[in-house]
C-alpha cells in the first residue's frame, strides 16, 4: 500500500443491522484491515479534509484490504456524493434489517443510554414521529437510491441481518466474495454484539457519573472498574411494543418495502409478515 491509500470499501449501515458484527468478524482476518471505531468522515467530519480521514484510516500492508464502517453514510443525505467523489471504485456493503425491528432496537438504545423516555408510542408511532431518527432511518428505499444513482450496482452488496441466524457464514462468504478474498474470512463471533439484554448502570446513576467520564474512560475496562460495575448493572426494562404499535409501523414501512424490492431487485416480502 503506498501512503494515502483510500478505502477499498465501506460498510455504510444500516445502524441496529448487526453491522458491528461483520466488523469484528472482518478484523480478524490477516487479510483485512480497518479501525475498530466509527470514523463517520463522510458524513459528520468532512469538513476537517480528506487527509484527516487517511490519518485516521491508517495503513494498510501489501494485499490487505482497507476499509471501514460508518453506519451513518446510509442515512446523511450527502454522504453518497461525497463517498463519490473520493471513492468512485470502492465496495460498499449494506446489512438491513426488518426496519420494524430496527426501530424499536434503536428506541432501546437510547432509552438504555437515557436520551429518550418511556413514551414509546411518542417516539415510534408514525403520526407523531414519521421524520424522526427511529422512523426515518429504516427507510431504506429513500436512503439507498442515493448510492444506486452515484454508483454501478455491482459495486453495492445488500446483507439481510436475519440472515445471520440462520447462516452466518454464508453471509461471511458473499461478503468475501464480494471484496473478491480468495481466502475464507474467519468464522463469526460467538455470541451477540451490543445485547439489549445486557445488564446496564441505572441512568440516575450514569448522570451523576457523566461528569467523571474523561476520568473513567481511559480505566473502564479494567478488572476493579468492572467488578464495581457489576455491583451496581441491573437488567434492562423496556416499553412492551404491542400489536397496536407494531401494526402501525408497518403500515408506515409498507410501501418502503415495495419501493426497496424495485429498485435493488431483491426479495424482502419476509419483513412483511415477521414478527419481532
Amino acid at each position: 500500500m503506498t501512503e494515502g491509500h483510500l478505502p477499498d470499501f465501506i460498510i455504510a449501515g444500516a445502524a441496529k443491522s448487526a453491522t458491528t458484527w461483520l466488523q469484528q468478524s472482518l478484523m480478524q482476518s490477516p487479510r483485512v484491515s480497518m479501525p475498530s471505531h466509527e470514523p463517520h468522515f463522510f458524513s459528520r467530519r468532512y469538513e476537517e479534509g480528506i487527509g484527516a480521514y487517511l490519518a485516521e484510516l491508517g495503513p494498510a500492508g501489501p494485499g490487505v484490504l482497507l476499509g471501514e464502517k460508518s453506519n451513518s453514510y446510509l442515512t446523511e443525505p450527502a454522504a453518497a456524493g461525497r463517498i463519490r467523489r473520493h471513492l468512485p471504485e470502492v465496495r460498499l456493503i449494506f446489512q438491513l434489517r426488518d426496519p420494524v425491528a430496527r426501530a424499536y432496537s434503536d428506541y432501546m438504545m437510547l432509552l438504555r443510554r437515557g436520551s429518550v423516555d418511556r413514551d414509546i408510542a411518542r417516539h415510534l408511532h408514525p403520526r407523531h414521529a414519521s421524520t424522526e431518527r427511529f422512523l426515518s432511518d429504516g427507510c431504506y428505499a429513500q436512503h439507498l437510491s442515493r448510492f444506486y444513482e452515484s454508483f454501478a450496482p455491482e459495486q453495492i452488496l445488500l446483507l439481510r441481518y436475519e440472515d445471520i441466524l440462520t447462516a452466518p457464514q454464508t453471509q461471511l462468504d458473499r461478503f468475501a466474495g464480494h471484496l473478491g478474498l480468495t481466502d475464507r474470512l474467519a468464522p463469526p463471533l460467538s455470541g451477540r454484539v451490543k445485547d439489549a439484554r445486557t445488564a446496564t448502570v441505572p441512568r440516575p446513576l450514569r448522570r451523576l457519573l457523566r461528569p467523571f467520564r474523561p476520568l473513567l474512560d481511559p480505566v473502564r475496562k479494567t478488572t476493579p472498574m468492572r467488578w464495581l460495575r457489576g455491583l451496581v448493572a441491573r437488567p434492562e426494562t423496556y416499553p412492551e411494543f404491542d400489536t397496536d404499535l407494531r401494526n402501525a409501523v408497518a403500515e408506515f414501512y409498507a410501501p418502503q418495502i415495495d419501493a426497496l424490492q424495485k429498485l435493488t431487485g431483491v426479495d424482502f416480502t419476509a419483513w412483511q409478515s415477521k414478527q419481532i
